[in-house]
């Protein structure tokens, strides 16, 4: 657990992660437990009419779904929610690699985190293609002096500091139209974050990272996969086909309704035909008198592995091209929705050759006694690997935040700890503190979050 604020504050700032899907809009509310675990106060969850493949379509069916969701959430929580930590995914996402140098001046100080926060600032500043903007520089290895393959320089001696970076770029409308969403929802963005990156933080160990490992979060238009190695993002992808491609297979190979297609692949459906026995039949109503439908468990199956086959050929021209394919010890580990298709794990193992786990997010989640017991038993399912992930995130921020902020000014009320935040975070870590005061409903000061 990290020192500071999260062992010596009496409570930790409440966080929102908005998952904005394909298939549904997803509102968490929770906080840092004192053990260091999350604790979900409150869900809120709405059908995603206005998202296609990741990408918002429709701005009034996308807002009516954030409302629906985040009205949930806040009557569950008893908490008013006004700043959320926003996901973003989608076909338009793309990664890249970038080498960035920084020589120093003042050499009789060490290396220190505004240098490297220097260095990063000057990644974003990278002239990308016309109609793309940059969302996440991440850094990857340091060299100082010559001397390569530093994880941490901080504290350490030198002239020249340069670093490898992984930069993930999206398109401009495509996280403005997201970002109009949300206004348009009554509410703030603290952060933007790459989805992939999210469910990788709720459901991915640190030796998974270390020895390499694949995360591969199939939602319901779109498969996310991210490579780490030694700790550190190496890969980043978004392949556009998900569990809606596989109801669309169903609904067309098995001649049904798409929700019957829906019904068949969640109760019914499997990866892999041979685990399925020939004589296995379901029977699916007609429409208005017509006479129903047979249809074999074995060849609807036959339908979904075909489908899953290519999304799992895709994610693995992914893992060769980011040329990790041979230093995956932790192998593959699915979350999102569709890894709850029976036989998935084996097909993968079939496909790849790879070792595979499904991904659940519960073992950073500690139980909240005034939570419905239905509901904490399904925040561990993988669906809502990534809306937990975007609430980790918040909260690692959050509390970074707050960490520098107070070493700037340890007897700075919130107002003034605030101001000195950057500008995209003025304000934001204020209302954050506020909402968090209102829902313990104690005369906490200011002071107390900061102690």
């Amino acid at each position: 657990m990290e020192k500071g604020i999260t062992k010596q504050s009496k409570v930790s700032p409440i966080v929102v992660g908005l998952d904005i899907g394909t298939t549904k809009i997803c509102v968490i509310v929770g906080r840092r437990s004192e053990h260091g675990k999350i604790e979900v106060l409150g869900l809120g969850k709405a059908e995603s009419a206005g998202v296609t493949r990741g990408v918002v379509s429709n701005i009034a069916k996308t807002v009516k779904g954030i409302t629906q969701a985040v009205e949930e959430g806040s009557s569950q929580s008893n908490v008013d929610i006004k700043i959320v930590n926003v996901g973003i995914a989608g076909q338009h996402i793309k990664s890249l690699q970038h080498r960035g140098i920084l020589t120093r001046k003042d050499l009789s100080n060490e290396i220190s985190k505004k240098d490297i926060d220097r260095l990063i600032d000057d990644m974003f500043k990278l002239a990308m293609n016309p109609g793309e903007e940059i969302i996440h520089v991440l850094p990857q290895e340091f060299t100082v002096d010559n001397e390569p393959g530093i994880k941490d320089p901080v504290g350490m001696a030198g002239v020249r500091l340069e670093a490898n970076f992984h930069i993930i770029t999206g398109q401009v409308t495509a996280i403005k139209n997201i970002m109009k969403c949300v206004v348009q929802g009554g509410l703030e963005t603290q952060d933007l974050i790459l989805e992939p990156l999210a469910s990788a933080e709720s459901v991915l160990s640190e030796e998974e990272k270390e020895a390499g490992v694949v995360l591969v979060d199939i939602g319901g238009g779109t498969t996310d996969v991210a490579i780490f190695h030694e700790g550190l993002i190496r890969h980043t992808a978004v392949i556009p086909f998900g569990g809606n491609s596989v109801t669309e297979d169903i609904r067309e190979g098995c001649s049904v309704m798409r929700n019957q297609a829906e019904l068949l692949k969640t109760r019914f459906g499997s990866a892999l035909a041979e685990e399925n026995k020939e004589n296995e039949i379901i029977c699916v109503p007609g429409l208005r008198g017509r006479e129903p439908k047979e249809i074999s468990v074995k060849n609807l199956a036959y339908v979904i592995q075909a489908r899953m086959e290519e999304i799992i050929d895709h994610v693995y021209y992914e893992i060769k091209s980011s040329g990790y394919e041979k230093k995956l010890i932790g192998g593959i580990v699915i979350t999102g929705g569709g890894a709850q298709l029976k036989h998935l794990s084996q097909l993968v193992e079939y496909v790849t050759g790879l070792d595979c786990r499904i991904g659940y997010p519960n073992e950073h989640l500690a139980k909240n006694e005034e939570l419905p017991k239905n509901i904490y038993e399904d925040l561990k399912s993988p669906m809502y690997a990534t809306g937990i992930g975007l609430l980790i995130k918040g909260i690692e921020k959050v509390e970074s935040e707050l960490q520098k902020d107070y070493k700037v000014s340890s007897s700075a009320p919130v107002s003034s700890v605030a101001e000195s935040s950057s500008k995209k975070n003025r304000g934001l870590f204020a209302s954050l503190l506020e909402g968090t005061k209102k829902f313990i409903k104690d005369d906490i000061s200011d002071q107390d979050f900061l102690k």
